[in-house]
C-alpha cells in the first residue's frame, strides 16, 4: 500500500477508534496483518469456542489458521455436515469473529446477511464479538457506509458464491427481490449495551470485500 495512503488510514483510524469508544465498543490500531493477528489472539483465551460468519477478512490475516493449529474449540461450518447446528452453536460461543460490510468514521457498523445467521449472531448470543475491519471498509457516513455495503460488499460476494442476482450481472445494487439475493437482513450496530462484548480492530491494509 502506497505510503501517504498508509499514513492518512492511520490518522483515519485513531478518529475512527474514538467513535467506537464512545459507542461502548473498544477499538485497536493495527499497523499491518502481523500486528492485527497479535492484538485477536490477545483476546482470545486458548480452549475458547470460536466460530465465525464467513469473515474473508480473518482468514487473510491468518487468523482463522492460527485458531484451527492453535488450543482452541473452532467450530468451522465449513467442515459440519449439519450446518444448522453449526450456526446455531454460534448463539453459545466464546467468540465470535466477523468482518463489516462498512462503518462509518464515527464508529457505526453496518452489516447485510441472507441467511441472518451472522448479523442475528452480532446482535445477540456469544459473549464476545471480534471484527477484523479493513481501513478500506470505512466510510464517511452513514449512508456512505450503506451505498458501500450494497454496491461493493453485496455484488462481490454475490459473484464469488455464484448467485443469480442482478448485482451479480451488473456490479451494482438493484434493490432486487431475487431469490437469490443476500441482501435480506440490515444490521445497523451504532452502540454496545454490554461492556467487553463488541472489539474492532482497525487494520492499515484493504482487507475483504
Amino acid at each position: 500500500m502506497n505510503e501517504n495512503i498508509q499514513k492518512r488510514n492511520a490518522l483515519l483510524a485513531q478518529k475512527v477508534a474514538e467513535g467506537l469508544k464512545s459507542r461502548n465498543m473498544s477499538a485497536y490500531c493495527a499497523s499491518d496483518r502481523e500486528e492485527a493477528l497479535k492484538i485477536a489472539l490477545s483476546l482470545i483465551p486458548e480452549g475458547s469456542s470460536v466460530t465465525m460468519g464467513g469473515s474473508v477478512s480473518a482468514g487473510e490475516i491468518g487468523l482463522v489458521s492460527a485458531l484451527k493449529e492453535g488450543n482452541y474449540n473452532f467450530i468451522d461450518r465449513n467442515e459440519i455436515a449439519d450446518k444448522r447446528a453449526a450456526m446455531l452453536a454460534a448463539y453459545d460461543a466464546d467468540v465470535f469473529l466477523s468482518s463489516v460490510n462498512a462503518m462509518t468514521e464515527d464508529g457505526e457498523l453496518v452489516n447485510i446477511d441472507g441467511n441472518a445467521n451472522r448479523v442475528s449472531a452480532l446482535a445477540q448470543g456469544p459473549k464476545k464479538v471480534i471484527f477484523i475491519v479493513g481501513m478500506n471498509k470505512v466510510c464517511s457516513d452513514l449512508d456512505g457506509a450503506m451505498k458501500r455495503a450494497r454496491n461493493v460488499a453485496a455484488p462481490i460476494n454475490a459473484q464469488r458464491f455464484g448467485l443469480n442476482t442482478p448485482c451479480a450481472k451488473t456490479g451494482a445494487c438493484m434493490n432486487c427481490k431475487s431469490p437469490d439475493t443476500i441482501c435480506c437482513q440490515f444490521l445497523i450496530t451504532r452502540y454496545s449495551k454490554h461492556p467487553g462484548r463488541i472489539h474492532v480492530i482497525l487494520v492499515n491494509d484493504n482487507l475483504g470485500f
